[in-house]
């Protein structure tokens, strides 16, 4: 057998030193994943504040709200809904239940404030059809010690709903419904994970057709996974995470985690397939798809980096987590893999599932991928014109792209319906728009007589609701007003209430005093102020992106042709994405099939994460595959041949990878919130079409019509550094193995 040339790229140096000191490496690994938890449990993660996601004018007026002493984030509002479709709060029947809600929660020793709707002065607990009345109260402590109690006192409310069958008595709040809803979202999450890894396995049993193959890849993932969720809690101390941070880097984690390792593993199967040694095997999968791996680990961190030109916290720590958990796997695949299977040798074919290995040795992914090669190089005009006027056309309905926020109507989910009930009784009324005043002194005749002014006209405009709250600060130089908006908080009666509020009350009000400073925030407002910043910053990230993306393809593959139609395929895939969401989700074409109703648009933090995370996911496939045809075409191959050998002999891994995020992504679509089926439907889809109609049909038929041409590189950029492109040569046990 001809010897292996040695590689001197980083990862077949990491890949030697891994096999060459496979316990340290494995040990190592196994050190550093109980060293992260162990780490990161002692330390903590430090999560996001209500008040830490607000940005604009919301967050102005949050910053003097908190300054003036208003301690909103350790404020807890609960409401009693009583309700009846045919009394009144002039019957006695309903009356008597309202009262002994009252009694109930005034025995409570942890209730305060307590409001009943028939006292004096809070006629405005009760709806304006006399069928709703609420009672209020404040539960002590912070959100965290309210939910430590509060199932004793919901307890207590549904002994008086038991006691009163003909009304509806049901309680929501902060704190009752945001543990309810939390708790509902940890366990679906949960559920979602736990399908998703048994799934993962099934389809890597089909890939490898024995047991230890297929658990090589998913050890891996699990262990980055489990690794990173624990090491995020050193940067959030600096940057603190969103509470999804830990699914996002599950789903991350476990499609990057599982396709570098199938990258390396199917590499080195097929190297000894070949005839090479087991050490020769291992020294050429290092060389070449751990060199893929490392470029593509390293472009996907260079997009997610993208996500800190945002300024959104939320999507700052979506950046962290994510290029954590592919750092992670990246080493992971470049270090612990190659020892692993130093020490398992022709072992990792071991405890073969009889069927699925006859039926993988037999199915012969190279004569399947062939027979889809053969006409698209034979006819490469015809097949770039087909796959490009269907990526256009999936495309075309991106142009009409809305994006509308998450409402109550959205969250299909039990814990929420008696939230949903309260609002639909008394609009806007729980969660207000809160308008901040600041001046010298708020309690002199003119700032108060603006503020009257400010009520009257908000009521009149028809667009408003009382309860109208106003709250001064103990120095008297802020003060709150709390107004109550139509629609549901996210609806286009609410936007055009807090259009009205902000553009013409405040200024003819408020607006006119000298010395006077307000802002409005609240969830409506905090909406349209993030997804005015996002539209600010969206051309920003993706410029970033895209430059830096072609700067490293440029210097990777040395060729101004392959960086530029890399940026172009890679569009085309988001821009196919971006169109089915639109039709599916805006246009409602899959309301029947994922049980929904469109609200008629997209989630706003939606577009701009999923090109960012699809953009660096697809680079993987495309990294792989040019990686195999330049490696073939500096062998001495011609472009067309090495097109056809690079293609043949990647895609039974870039199906299998494919088919692994399309499963994991596809899980997400089952959760009862139309964010999550967006996130999932959209990444499937884009990963289905990349593996498919790009890398299978358009990649191909390009690189026939370029030629030669796909090398190009300017005189003047001969500068640029040589990285290596090597592979061993054929084994002469099987001299025609390149050509296959």
């Amino acid at each position: 057998m001809s010897p292996l040339k040695r590689s001197n790229n980083i990862a077949a140096r990491m890949g030697r030193w891994s096999a060459t000191h496979r316990k340290t490496a494995i040990f190592g690994w196994l050190a550093f994943v109980i060293a992260s938890v162990v780490l990161g449990g002692a330390v903590g993660t430090k999560y996001l504040e209500d008040s830490d996601l607000n940005v604009g004018e919301a967050r102005t007026a949050d910053r003097m709200i908190e300054e003036a002493g208003f301690n909103r984030a350790e404020e807890q509002a609960e409401f009693v809904l009583v309700q009846s479709r045919t009394l009144t709060t002039k019957d006695a029947a309903f009356r008597e239940a309202v009262a002994d809600v009252t009694r109930t929660l005034a025995r409570h020793p942890k209730v305060q404030d307590l409001q009943s709707p028939l006292a004096p002065g809070n006629a405005d607990q009760i709806s304006a059809d006399g069928r709703s009345a609420i009672v209020t109260f404040a539960p002590e402590g912070d959100y965290d010690a309210a939910t430590a109690y509060i199932e004793e006192i919901e307890a207590a409310v549904d002994g008086v709903q038991q006691q009163h069958p003909g009304l509806y008595v049901d309680q929501s709040g902060s704190a009752s419904t945001g543990k309810a809803v939390d708790e509902a979202f940890a366990g679906m999450l949960a559920t979602a994970g736990m399908i998703s890894i048994p799934l993962t396995l099934a389809i890597l049993l089909v890939v490898f057709g024995s047991l230890v193959a297929a658990t090589i890849p998913l050890l891996l993932a699990i262990t980055a996974v489990f690794a990173t969720t624990s090491l995020v809690a050193l940067p959030s101390q600096i940057v603190p995470m969103d509470e999804s941070v830990s699914e996002v880097i599950l789903l991350i984690g476990l499609a990057v985690g599982v396709d570098y390792s199938l990258f390396y593993l199917r590499r080195e199967r097929e190297e000894r397939a070949a005839g090479r040694s087991e050490s020769a095997a291992l020294e050429a999968a290092a060389a070449t798809s751990g060199r893929a791996v490392l470029i593509s680990g390293i472009t996907v961190l260079i997009a997610m980096a993208g996500m800190f030109l945002s300024g959104d916290k939320v999507f700052m720590s979506f950046s962290i987590g994510t290029m954590l958990v592919v750092a992670v796997a990246m080493i992971g695949s470049l270090t612990v893999l190659p020892a692993m299977l130093s020490w398992l040798g022709d072992r990792v074919e071991k405890v073969r599932v009889p069927f699925l290995h006859r039926l993988r040795r037999t199915s012969g992914d190279g004569r399947v991928w062939g027979a889809i090669l053969t006409p698209v190089l034979r006819r490469p005009v015809l097949s770039a014109t087909a796959a490009a006027a269907v990526l256009v056309a999936l495309t075309v309905p991106a142009f009409a792209l809305n994006t509308a926020q998450t409402g109550l109507d959205d969250i299909a989910i039990e814990e929420i319906e008696p939230y949903k009930a309260l609002v639909g009784a008394f609009p806007g009324g729980p969660d207000p728009a809160v308008v901040a005043i600041e001046a010298g002194d708020v309690r002199s005749n003119e700032v108060q007589e603006a503020i009257t002014e400010l009520r009257r006209r908000a009521l009149a405009s028809g667009q408003m609701n009382s309860p109208i709250d106003v709250e001064t600060s103990a120095d008297n130089t802020v003060a709150t007003v709390a107004i109550p908006l139509d629609g549901n908080g996210s609806d286009e009666e609410s936007k055009a209430a807090l259009a009205t509020l902000r553009d013409d009350l405040l200024p003819a009000t408020v607006g006119r005093l000298d010395g006077v400073e307000y802002a409005v925030t609240g969830t409506t407002a905090a909406a349209e102020d993030w997804s005015a910043a996002m539209k600010r910053t969206a051309p920003l990230i993706f410029g970033f992106v895209l430059l830096f993306a072609f700067g490293l393809l440029l210097v990777s593959f040395r060729s101004v042709v392959i960086a530029a139609k890399a940026i172009v395929l890679n569009l085309l895939s988001v821009g196919a994405a971006y169109g089915l969401l639109v039709a599916v989700f805006q246009w409602g074409w899959g309301e029947s099939l994922l049980g929904f109703e469109s609200n008629g648009g997209i989630t706003p933090w939606l577009p701009m994460f999923l090109f960012v995370i699809l953009f660096g996911l697809s680079m993987d496939y495309h990294v792989f595959i040019l990686s195999r045809i330049r490696e073939a075409y500096d062998r001495g191959l011609g472009t067309e041949e090495a097109v056809a050998h690079g293609i043949k002999t990647t895609a039974g891994v870039v199906t299998s990878a494919a088919t692994v995020m399309v499963a994991v992504f596809s899980v997400f679509a089952l959760l009862p919130v139309i964010d999550m089926k967006e996130m999932g439907i959209g990444l499937a889809a884009a990963v289905l079409i990349d593996a498919t109609i790009v890398r299978a049909v358009l990649l191909p038929a390009t690189m026939k019509l370029l030629g030669d041409w796909n090398w190009y590189l300017p005189r003047r950029l001969e500068w640029l550094p040589k990285l290596e492109h090597e592979a061993s040569a054929p084994a002469p046990e099987a001299p025609a193995q390149l050509a296959a």
